[in-house]
């Protein structure tokens, strides 16, 4: 038997092909078929029945706990993104007094210290944030004699460190966010507490149009 997927043979795709997280929260859904299942564990004995109801408990109980966990994982992300405003504003300020800065700057770093409620509130502070790095970059980079200055400098390491660390805290997050995704699809147990909870997929972090593209430039 041949193989279904030839990597020598294709089809290919020349001109590659992009991938977008789909921002769509799917609910958990059983049928008929799950309660017949229950119904047919009780009809079998009661401990077939009882076993199964202690199953269900452990469920809910393991998905709570996994609740707790994106939460967790949400936290240090906020953690992170607020520590990292926080830098960007002594940035910003230690370039007032170099240079000229854009004071729209300051009223825009100001905005995102107001906290965030939501996963997608968020995404969309961290691509705020991203958006103003490239502005105070753009500015150094404009005044090559601010690379000297040592308190810019350090601030400038202190950015890219938090950068780093918010990566990283996201990809955290999106494995729990996978682990979540998969097991509320784990028939029958999980699934059906899922369903009953009426709990619903999570989307994880993505990256923003504009941070795509520019992946995609001539860097050096």
């Amino acid at each position: 038997m041949a193989n279904e997927l030839d990597e020598l043979t294709g089809p290919v795709n020349e001109q590659g092909r992009d991938v977008n997280v789909i921002e769509k929260q799917l609910p958990v859904k059983v049928g008929a078929g799950s309660v017949i299942f229950e119904i047919l564990l009780w009809v079998l004995g009661i401990i077939p029945g009882v076993v199964f109801l202690i199953m269900k408990v452990k469920a809910g109980a393991y998905l709570r706990k996994l609740q707790q966990k994106i939460q967790h994982d949400a936290s240090q992300i906020d953690n992170y993104l607020e520590q990292r405003v926080v830098i960007l504003q002594n940035t910003a300020k230690l370039l007032e007094k170099s240079i000229d800065l854009d004071k729209s700057t300051y009223t825009q770093i100001a905005a995102l210290r107001s906290g965030t409620s939501t996963d997608s509130d968020r995404n969309a502070v961290a691509n705020e944030i991203d958006k103003i790095n490239a502005q105070i970059n753009v500015a150094v980079e404009s005044y090559p004699d601010l690379d000297a200055h040592k308190e810019i400098s350090e601030a400038m390491q202190q950015n890219s460190y938090l950068q780093k660390e918010i990566t990283a805290a996201r990809e955290a997050y999106n494995d729990t966010v996978y682990r979540w995704n998969q097991d509320i699809q784990s028939w029958p147990t999980k699934m059906i507490v899922a369903a009953r909870a009426g709990y619903t997929t999570r989307i994880p972090f993505t990256a923003s149009q504009e941070i795509k593209e520019k992946a995609r430039d001539i860097l050096f």
